[in-house]
């Protein structure tokens, strides 16, 4: 099923490059420069997340996302120049998911994009099972299986656990796990995030202290190896 993204942004070059690299990534994507015309298709057509940007020739993005509240709960990712503490808290107040601050790059934007997409509306049937050696991981149920016995992970393993077969066989940095298991402005420390891995590795490698599939990947992260 083909995910729907409306990005509402007067700058129409920008958005068609958006456009133009969700759209390989296997999204559908329309495109809005004003509020009025933002409206008009969120009147007519059901998306399923929203990249907006603050300033508006009409409007502002707050004032989108604040109507939008008040029927919906679709996904909202600010997307703006406006990075003060005052816009990004205001942002999150008032409904939105995620803040990212111009310029970005493509790659960040897809990852939050995929993150959000995942957390709201889990996985697509073609990524319902992910197996590596002995375990099965099934996102949908967000269960695990070991050797047909099931492991009990938390809340935050199990996100941890995901993240890492969203981004299969590549490296995942710190700063990115814990933005998007622990939120984008979380206050939590670095150690947190590895002792979480610590975690998933006694409950999932037949040999924590050398594990064959969650990977330390020096100066950058962690990533899940599979063959």
């Amino acid at each position: 099923m083909k995910r729907n993204i409306l990005i509402i942004d007067d700058d129409s070059d920008l958005s068609f490059i958006i456009s133009d690299m969700l759209e390989n990534y296997g999204y559908s994507v329309t495109c809005a420069e004003t509020a009025e015309e933002a409206f008009s298709l969120l009147e007519n057509n059901t998306y399923h997340l929203l990249l907006l940007d603050i300033n508006l020739p009409d409007s502002t993005g707050f004032e989108i996302c604040q109507e939008l509240r008040r029927v919906s709960t679709v996904p909202v990712i600010f997307a703006s120049a406006r990075t003060s503490e005052t816009d990004r808290i205001t942002g999150f107040d008032i409904g939105g998911d995620d803040f990212l601050p111009k310029p970005y790059s493509m790659n960040e934007l897809l990852s939050r994009v995929n993150a959000l997409i995942r957390r709201t509306y889990g996985f697509g049937k073609e990524e319902r099972v992910v197996s590596f050696g002995n375990v099965n991981v099934d996102l949908n149920a967000r269960t695990v299986a070991k050797n047909g016995n099931v492991v009990s992970l938390s809340l935050r393993e199990f996100d941890l656990l995901a993240c890492l077969c969203e981004h299969i066989n590549n490296a995942v940095p710190k700063d990115q796990l814990l933005s998007e298991v622990w939120g984008a402005f979380s206050m939590v420390e670095a150690s947190t995030l590895t002792v979480h891995i610590r975690w998933l590795r006694e409950k999932l490698e037949d040999d924590p202290a050398k594990p064959e599939f969650i990977k330390t990947v020096f100066k950058v992260g962690y990533m899940l190896e599979v063959q």
